[in-house]
């Protein structure tokens, strides 16, 4: 889903994880399939159904199957603001339908929104149903559909024109290669990918020797971490486990994104190191609140790179992490694949939780902004930090 990024939605800021609320389960009625974002990084424009197919998959940056795409613009003609992908519900479900329609239709008043076009891609008995929702919908919410197209095997077909001269029932054979928006795309080094799940293939655990070399790595860090610790008593051991990595892997998070940031990357050792420092929050909270937006892409290959290479038990950090800068850039389609991969990792990290909800509900990428600064991260853990040792200094006197 792209957004315009003038948005003015401000978000309070956010306390440290260990003192937030936990998520809260997906509320009955809220939609199960989250729409991908893409905020356009030039200037588009579409004036025919020939340009509003072409320029869907350089906004989502693959080319979309089985979906439904929504492009919306600020009146009739204008820049495009907000792309929406969704997957297209059964076709013999038309709740499903019904809730995407009216899905859509909320994001777009949102984002006050009133003209739009849409493509679906597929055959008519999956995308009629969601079109047919769509228009309705619209027609509601005082939202313009100047275009709802269906485009299959090289063809489309219009849902809003039915005149046969310009719009025949057998559909309007179409090919994209050389049409202008396609080569402005390219031109841009814009990499448009075969599918979706190419874009899933480039956050897909490491495997082979790379694999085995990280989870050697990791269990060395583990081992080196377990020795550093020593012998102590349970609930002293586990406090002085995470200041010990807090305090080694915070360090070693600054220096990765600055290597990252001087075009950079990182050893299997410390790879390993940062995955297991990731698990502590107040060194996931100092890594977030270090995603200055002009650094978006170094940001992103680091994450990138962390997320493959983590072992299970070791992705809902760098993944939930890669999922924020990618939201921050406008890129919901990545945001979301990271944040399957961060679930499935751990379905109650509470960040991955917090972001999908955000996504869910259409937010922004201007509402994608750093919950804290470094230093008010470090502050308000010391301050957690020291009411814990006075709590565990009080007992012991009591005792």
């Amino acid at each position: 889903m792209t957004h315009n990024p003038s948005a003015a939605a401000r978000p309070t800021q956010s306390a440290p994880a260990a003192q937030r609320h936990p998520a809260q389960p997906r509320r009955p009625g809220q939609t199960a399939n989250p729409p991908d974002a893409r905020t356009p990084q030039q200037r588009v424009r579409i004036g025919s159904p020939l340009s509003l197919l072409a320029v869907v998959p350089g906004l989502l940056t693959f080319e979309p199957a089985d979906s439904l795409v929504v492009i919306g613009t600020g009146q009739p003609g204008a820049e495009v603001q907000l792309t929406l992908r969704y997957d297209l519900p059964e076709p013999t479900t038309l709740r499903g339908a019904a809730v995407l329609a009216d899905g859509v239709a909320n994001i777009l008043a949102v984002q006050h929104i009133t003209t739009a076009a849409a493509v679906g891609y597929g055959p008519d008995r999956a995308v009629a149903p969601v079109a047919n929702a769509l228009r309705a919908r619209a027609a509601e919410a005082g939202i313009a559909l100047t275009e709802v197209l269906r485009a299959e095997g090289g063809r489309y077909w219009s849902y809003v024109c039915s005149n046969p001269r310009c719009c025949p029932p057998d559909g309007t054979p179409f090919d994209l290669a050389d049409h202008p928006v396609t080569r402005a795309f390219a031109a841009s080094g814009r990499r448009v990918l075969a599918s979706r799940q190419e874009l899933v293939a480039t956050i897909a655990p490491a495997d082979g020797d790379q694999a085995t070399a990280m989870r050697l790595a990791t269990r060395k860090t583990e081992r080196q971490v377990t020795a550093r610790v020593g012998r102590t008593t349970q609930v002293s051991h586990r406090i002085a486990r995470r200041r010990l990595v807090a305090a080694v892997g915070q360090p070693m998070i600054v220096d990765a994104i600055r290597r990252y940031r001087a075009g950079e990357t990182i050893g299997t050792e410390s790879a390993a190191w940062l995955t297991v420092a990731l698990r502590e929050l107040r060194v996931r909270d100092d890594a977030w609140a270090r995603m200055l937006p002009e650094h978006n892409a170094a940001h992103t290959r680091l994450w990138t790179d962390l997320t493959r290479l983590a072992q299970p038990g070791y992705a809902a950090g760098p993944a939930s992490l890669l999922a924020f800068v990618a939201w921050q850039a406008g890129d919901g389609a990545l945001a979301n694949i990271a944040l399957d991969r961060a679930l499935a990792d751990d379905q109650r990290y509470s960040m991955a939780r917090l972001l999908r909800r955000a996504l869910d509900a259409g937010a922004p990428p201007s509402v994608a902004r750093l919950p804290m600064s470094p230093d008010e991260v470090a502050a308000a853990y010391d301050a957690q930090e020291a009411a814990a040792d006075a709590e565990a200094a009080e007992a012991a006197v009591a005792g």
